[in-house]
């Protein structure tokens, strides 16, 4: 069964570009990476830091020792995982070289350079051997895949059996007030907030327009189950502004 985008076009950082999907996005997180830990968590109220705890706890029941992060970007999910875990490795894999570069600061500064490694990569061509994961995590990552069933089937195609799945992605609240002043905080407040100190122009616009398009809940569950994976859970998190998936591979 073949699953795709809510919309038939792809949600896309810069209409006007030539670039493929991917390229833009690299060429979008090069230009903020030097801003986007900073705008990561003031435009979250730092909540974020809570739903990366929830999911690398999921991870951790597993107890594994080679973790790969995807869409790694600056490194926080894997640090966040080196503490609370210590596995003996961590991969993370991003196609955005300045995120990499100051992902790789941070990882000195916390004394973690002999578990974690990040390496410039495509989600969707991982270039890694068949079943060599224990665990894979992704945290706001799956949403800007140019091809996302091709890049769930690499992760699938690169854990070993018995490993986990994390995943992280936004998604809407449901329930009143919540919905009114979550949608209401994405289309107005973040962008122009994203835009004033990211000075990029469509980064912070892209963010909801890719977030109202993606295959959510129960939805992205049934994609996760087509490229193999048992047992998809869909967790909603904080009224369900952002929602916690998991699976195996049996």
């Amino acid at each position: 069964m073949q699953y795709d985008n809510k919309s038939s076009a792809p949600v896309m950082p810069d209409a006007a570009s030539n670039l493929s999907k991917k390229g833009q996005v690299a060429d979008m997180f090069n230009n903020i990476a030097s801003k986007y830990d900073f705008l990561n968590h003031f435009l979250s109220l730092g909540i974020d830091k809570g739903w990366r705890k929830k999911a690398i706890a999921a991870i951790a029941a597993t107890n594994p020792s080679n973790i790969l992060d995807v869409a790694t970007g600056t490194g926080d999910m894997a640090i966040a995982a080196a503490k609370k875990i210590t596995p003996k490795k961590i991969t993370g894999i991003d196609i955005a070289d300045q995120m990499l570069e100051v992902g790789r600061k941070k990882i000195t500064a916390a004394n973690l350079d002999n578990i974690i490694h990040l390496q410039t990569g495509d989600s969707e061509a991982l270039p890694f051997a068949d079943k060599q994961f224990d665990a894979v995590m992704c945290a706001y990552g799956v949403r800007n895949f140019e091809h996302l069933q091709q890049g769930l089937q690499e992760m699938y195609r690169v854990m070993k059996p018995g490993g986990k799945v994390v995943i992280l992605e936004f998604s809407h609240p449901k329930s009143f007030p919540v919905k009114q002043l979550y949608s209401f905080y994405f289309k107005y407040i973040l962008p122009v907030v994203g835009k004033m100190v990211s000075k990029h122009s469509r980064a912070y616009t892209y963010l909801p327009e890719s977030v109202m398009a993606f295959p959510e809940g129960r939805v992205f569950c049934a994609q996760l189950e087509a490229c193999g994976f048992k047992n998809a859970t869909a967790r909603p998190l904080t009224f369900g502004v952002t929602t916690l998936y998991t699976a195996i591979k049996q």
